[in-house]
């Protein structure tokens, strides 16, 4: 969590200070930048709404680049970066499930956390359906979902390695790909817009 400060310097259970901070700090973000109302969220999905598409591809092309930069710099060494094996089965079906709770709720489990936080019945049912879901999962594991964990190990390998390139040709071409993307929800939320009456894009929030 505080790979920039000489680790002699802090205990290194200070570490799970700075994440409660950073969580903090998170939560408030989100709840500021209206990622705790379910139509702003799921608006990506229907497309009236872009903020998550450009909020994402922001935060990851910032935290790419940052750690492409500070690793050249000697400020981190992001060969020590913790990643566990690919499997990539699980993976597509996780992401596809959690897609569809997205869609269908409104959130995703950080969201729905930070918008019960203040208070919202929507987010509380969603996290009971979470919880639900992870126990679910857990006490039918062996009889139903072990053999899926497993299922498509590549094993431990980063997205460059994968395909074989260098890691700023990496970051040029996801940068493309988000400049593209941004565009084109931009347009398909503008085309929306236009189909739309002004009370119910009020109502929306947009």
């Amino acid at each position: 969590m505080g790979p920039l400060y000489p680790q002699e310097l802090l205990n290194p259970e200070f570490n799970l200070l700075i994440g409660f901070l950073i969580g903090i700090g998170f939560g408030f973000l989100l709840e500021a930048s209206g990622f705790t109302n379910t139509r702003k969220l799921a608006g990506v999905f229907y497309g009236y709404d872009a903020t998550v598409i450009k909020v994402f591809f922001t935060a990851a092309l910032t935290a790419t680049i940052g750690l492409f930069f500070m690793h050249y710099a000697g400020w981190i060494d992001i060969t020590q970066t913790f990643f566990p094996k690919t499997f990539w089965i699980p993976t597509l079906v996780g992401g596809a499930i959690m897609g569809l709770g997205f869609i269908i709720g409104g959130f995703c489990p950080g969201t729905s956390l930070s918008a019960a936080a203040t208070g919202k019945i929507d987010a509380i049912v969603f996290i009971v359906g979470v919880l639900l879901g992870i126990f679910g999962f857990i006490f039918s594991y062996e009889s139903i979902f072990e053999g899926l964990r497993k299922a498509g190990n590549i094993g431990k390998v980063n997205i460059t390695e994968w395909m074989g390139i260098n890691e700023g040709v990496f970051i040029f071409i996801f940068t493309v790909i988000a400049v593209i993307t941004f565009f084109v929800f931009q347009k398909w939320q503008d085309a929306w817009k236009k189909k739309m009456d002004q009370d119910d894009i009020d109502d929306l929030g947009i």
